[in-house]
Parts: C-alpha cells; sequence; structure tokens
C-alpha cells in the first residue's frame, strides 16, 4: 500500500512539475507593442509583482497590461524612467499564468523609447 501510495505521490508531483515548466518555458506567443506608457507598478498582497499598462490609442480606449518578472531589474528601471513617454516592448505571451508571477499573461523582456507616430517633429 506504501508502495502505491508513492508512486501516486511521484507521479502527481512530476505532473505538477511538467506543468510549471511547460506555462515558464514554453511561449504561446513572442510580439511587440508600442504605446504611451501610462503605468508601472509594484503590486499585491500575498506576492508583489510588477504590473503596467500602456495605451495604445489616442484617446486611451485601448490599453495594453503587461507584467514584468521580478529578474529583470534592467526593464523594471527603463520602465520607470521612461513612465510618460512612448516606448516599445518586447514580450512573451504564456498560455496562462500563476500569481506569484504577474496578473497578465504579457511579460516584457525588453523596453525601448520611441517616437509617437501621433507628434510629428
Amino acid at each position: 500500500m506504501k508502495k502505491v501510495l508513492g508512486l501516486i505521490v511521484s507521479a502527481a508531483l512530476l505532473f505538477l512539475l511538467g506543468y510549471y515548466a511547460f506555462i515558464y518555458y514554453v511561449p504561446y506567443s513572442e510580439g511587440v507593442r508600442s504605446g504611451e506608457l501610462i503605468k508601472i507598478s509594484r503590486k499585491g498582497v500575498v506576492a508583489k509583482t510588477w504590473e503596467g499598462e500602456i495605451s495604445q490609442g489616442i484617446s486611451g480606449a485601448q490599453i495594453f497590461a503587461f507584467s514584468v518578472l521580478d529578474k529583470d531589474q534592467e526593464v523594471i528601471a527603463k520602465l520607470k524612467e521612461y513612465q510618460g513617454e512612448y516606448v516599445k516592448l518586447t514580450y512573451v505571451e504564456r498560455y496562462t499564468t500563476f500569481f506569484w508571477l504577474g496578473d497578465t499573461r504579457y511579460f516584457i523582456t525588453n523596453v525601448e523609447r520611441d517616437e509617437s507616430p501621433h507628434v510629428r517633429r
């Protein structure tokens, strides 16, 4: 009986570990989005995560929400610096997320300052 219980617990643990690895390491999509950076904040009760938003339209009706992993300190510093400016975000979309990683499925991997197409110079 102990052997069967041990096999069941081992199989369940292996399944959960495989599921986490799949969600974390296998991206659903990758891409780039541009817009005015309107928010970057660290929030959460149990697990603090970095969350942000960019406005992709003139009226602010099209908002793109994203998360940033804690390990990406350079990205977080750039986002804080570029607050209120037009930026280009490179992201990885995951199938789903876990509460300790972020609120969204979109995780920013790089940020660059960009020129707004709405302002002609």
